[in-house]
């Protein structure tokens, strides 16, 4: 589907409340993108139909980011948890209005993941044992997908999530960059839906476009409170 700046936005201001919301700092500052919101902004603004979150943590900041672009593309999240989430309740508490978009699949990962097709994004958890043979095993969209790894640790494992995709069958194309301690992007696509540019200046696009609307409605809200 085609790039829209304008769910790209809206994601990413309404993953920005939340963050604010729940943020330990009780700081009201904007302040610039970090992965929250950049993870939602991007998921939405690709226009992602079906996303999926494989996790050893429960419900993570990143569910929450991956809901709120669910909900701004009219998708569908789903969340692969581990059989012993305890606090699963408590934590639902955080998702509010974004649980219709969302759904908890409780089980083993390497089952469960494959009973979807055509996945437009997904975040994989780095500390899942076995990880990248999983990755190996979805069936992402060969048209356009991008993976989300975090928790990695490359010292022990030596390879990006771009490597083990090079591999894949149905993959034509395939680019990793890092975007945090311990996170990576990586997007795949196939010949015939390649863009004329790279993932490097998509990013450094995006970017310019957040903050110009970040900093759009930081000056409307000062004036409506004036």
């Amino acid at each position: 589907m085609e790039w829209s700046p304008q769910y790209a936005m809206e994601a990413y201001l309404h993953t920005l409340q939340l963050s604010k919301r729940y943020s330990n700092e009780g700081s009201t500052k904007l302040i610039e993108p970090k992965y929250m919101e950049f993870v939602s902004a991007l998921a939405a603004g690709k226009q992602a139909r079906l996303m999926m979150e494989i996790t050893t943590q429960g419900i993570t900041p990143l569910t929450l980011s991956l809901a709120v672009a669910a909900k701004q593309t009219g998708g569908k999240l789903v969340c692969i948890l581990p059989h012993d989430q305890h606090d699963f309740k408590k934590c639902r508490n955080h998702l509010q209005d974004l649980e219709d978009v969302i759904e908890f699949v409780h089980g083993n990962p390497f089952r469960e993941a494959m009973q979807y097709k055509k996945i437009d994004f997904l975040v994989l958890d780095g500390k899942l044992e076995g990880h990248l043979k999983l990755l190996e095993m979805v069936d992402l969209n060969p048209t356009g997908c991008i993976i989300v790894g975090h928790n990695l640790q490359y010292a022990e494992y030596g390879v990006s999530f771009g490597q083990v995709l090079n591999g894949k069958k149905g993959v034509d194309q395939c680019v990793t960059l890092p975007i945090g301690e311990e996170m990576e992007l990586t997007r795949i696509e196939s010949f015939t839906k390649r863009k004329s540019r790279d993932v490097r200046d998509f990013m450094r696009l995006l970017r310019i476009e957040l903050n110009f609307w970040v900093k759009a409605y930081y000056f409307w809200y000062l004036n409506s409170i004036a």
